[in-house]
């Protein structure tokens, strides 16, 4: 009897350690992405100073907001005298909801890695400086409702894809 308890407390305590290490690696994948967002920026105003990749929880960052299973739903650094490009690991974030990077001097392309963010309601990257097409991939992101993309430096049509995106309501 001693020698089956022994053998189910060890697998419990394997699994408890499972699932703790799922949490750790969620944790790591988003905030890795958030990090390799900030090393593409310049921010001389020092706002995302907290943005620490030592600290496994991207939650404790100042501008990102979680829900309450710990995932990032937002992304808020509009006007924040920003400047660098957008990064393809953004898309890596397949809780965010609002990605606002609006009125700061953001360069490059909008990454087709986007089109992944299913829950997102919200991209605003107004007033930057980005530059060539609107990504067709974008027409993935049935949950948007606000897509701001004026005042930039964008070339070429609007996506038909966009088209199919019931909820989107500004542009």
């Amino acid at each position: 009897m001693g020698r089956g308890f022994g053998s189910m407390a060890a697998l419990v305590a394997l699994t408890v350690l499972s699932v703790m290490r799922v949490g750790l690696v969620r944790g790591n994948s988003e905030g890795d992405a958030l990090y390799t967002l900030r090393r593409s920026l310049s921010d001389p105003d020092n706002v995302l100073q907290s943005w620490d990749p030592n600290l496994v929880n991207p939650c404790t960052w100042f501008h990102i907001t979680c829900n309450q299973d710990g995932r990032v739903t937002r992304v808020d650094l509009g006007s924040s005298n920003l400047s660098g490009h957008l990064v393809p690991e953004l898309g890596k974030l397949e809780h965010l909801q609002y990605l606002e990077l609006y009125k700061n001097n953001i360069q490059g392309t909008i990454p087709v890695e986007l089109g992944n963010l299913k829950n997102l309601i919200s991209l605003d990257l107004y007033n930057n400086n980005i530059s060539g097409v609107i990504p067709p991939a974008l027409g993935k992101l049935k949950s948007l409702v606000f897509l701001r993309l004026n005042d930039n430096q964008l070339t070429g049509p609007i996506p038909r894809e966009l088209v199919g995106i019931s909820t989107l309501k500004v542009v």
